[in-house]
């Protein structure tokens, strides 16, 4: 039986914000040789003038980890974005008909196709031919690389990203935008939320509504 399960985030990095914040000035007070000027509670002053004025390199000298849950849709376009390092589920090596994955296919369930409705039972049903003849095939003796060519969008992966502060900006400012593609709205606006709560200051001037991950590409 096909396994459906939501998308998710985890961010692997721990972080602490305040200290982020407190990094961040002391490389960027290093321009002006203004250390003289820190305080204890200067660091989210000089990092919101920083974002005022353009000046994003500075929040380049912090990086952090996270590991999304998606379909491979969301995957796609992520990985079009530069100065980010990835490791991926591969399709090419895993296995999907073995113990160790249950011998089922997993899948994100789709946050534009509104359950108990005819499009999402044919979704639904093709999830599951899919599956069947996937197994099928490596009932045959098909090799991983062979069998993904069965494969939707739909399918889960496990994505680990890494990138600095400067280019989660970038990215969250394309990828959670009404513009973007629904999964990845959905993905990316949670990892948002999460990161406003974590570190000041840096993300608290992206702003989407929720909404966004209901419109239909």
């Amino acid at each position: 039986m096909v396994k459906i399960v939501a998308p998710s985030v985890e961010i692997i990095t721990p972080l602490d914000g305040e200290a982020i914040l407190k990094h961040l000035e002391l490389c960027a007070r290093n321009c002006y040789k203004s250390e003289d000027k820190i305080t204890p509670d200067s660091a989210r002053m000089m990092v919101k003038k920083l974002l005022e004025l353009g000046h994003e390199a500075m929040i380049e000298h912090y990086n952090f980890t996270v590991k999304l849950t998606c379909d491979i849709g969301v995957y796609k376009d992520l990985t079009r974005h530069r100065h980010v390092s990835f490791a991926i589920e591969s399709t090419r090596y895993c296995n999907y008909s073995k113990g160790k994955f249950g011998n089922e296919l997993t899948v994100i369930k789709p946050c534009h196709i509104k359950e108990n409705t005819p499009e999402y039972a044919l979704w639904f049903k093709t999830m599951q031919l899919i599956e069947q003849n996937y197994n099928a095939m490596a009932v045959l003796g098909c090799r991983p690389d062979q069998l993904r060519m069965l494969l939707p969008h739909s399918i889960k992966a496990d994505v680990i990203m890494t990138a600095n502060l400067r280019e989660w900006r970038h990215i969250f400012k394309l990828r959670c935008a009404p513009a973007a593609h629904p999964s990845v709205q959905e993905v990316m606006n949670m990892l948002l939320s999460q990161l406003k709560a974590a570190i000041p200051v840096v993300f608290d001037d992206i702003n989407y509504g929720e909404d966004s991950t209901k419109t239909a590409a």
